[in-house]
């Protein structure tokens, strides 16, 4: 039951993951610059936003990234709660999730805030879903301006390939910014788009 880090892709790769959405802001964006780029990423959605935006997860789904579960109310405190608490909110957003995408196959589930326990890790993977963590932590949703966000990715990608961004949870542009930057130098710095390991 260990914590997903690491790309499906051997060579030189990232992870992108984009958390909290969908948002009918910031989501069609983040679809459009990943596609400029032949980009791809995972989302991480809520329950309550696939359920409200179910346009928008097939639209993720259709152009090709992946969707994981992210909980159904962004409890970061999750991991000091019940094991029945943790279960209702991972299998609840599940559901939603499910009936918002057609289907479509959500391969990760990572907990808000990175609140894992063994319980919701293994109740996760009894459920198809891989854990998903992450290396790069930029905090792009305090808003520290787009060269900050940049840069900060930049610096923190020796520590392992999967970035934690956000399109949900509120004002998204700097990150927006900051991904349609981020994205050339990555490719001209040879690394592959690709997904985690599920």
């Amino acid at each position: 039951m260990s914590i997903s880090r690491q790309p499906e892709d051997p060579g030189k790769a990232v992870n992108l993951t984009l958390d909290d959405g969908p948002d009918p802001t910031w989501t069609p964006k983040a679809l459009e610059i990943l596609a400029a780029s032949g980009a791809k990423a995972t989302f991480c959605m809520t329950g309550p936003n696939a359920q409200a935006h179910p346009d928008l997860v097939k639209k993720v789904v259709a152009a090709g990234h992946r969707l994981c579960n992210h909980s159904v109310s962004h409890d970061t405190a999750m991991d000091r709660k019940s094991v029945a608490y943790q279960g209702k909110e991972i299998l609840d957003a599940k559901r939603m999730i499910d009936e918002a995408s057609g289907g479509a196959e959500l391969r990760y589930y990572r907990a808000p805030g990175g609140a894992f326990t063994p319980q919701s890790r293994q109740l996760a993977a009894a459920h198809g879903m891989r854990s998903l963590g992450w290396n790069v932590d930029p905090g792009d949703y305090r808003r520290p301006g787009a060269d900050t966000i940049l840069a900060t990715v930049e610096r923190q990608l020796a520590n392992g390939p999967t970035i934690l961004l956000h399109d949900g949870g509120g004002d998204r542009s700097q990150t927006m910014q900051a991904l349609q930057n981020l994205l050339p130098r990555l490719k001209e710095q040879g690394y592959a788009f690709s997904f985690p390991q599920a």
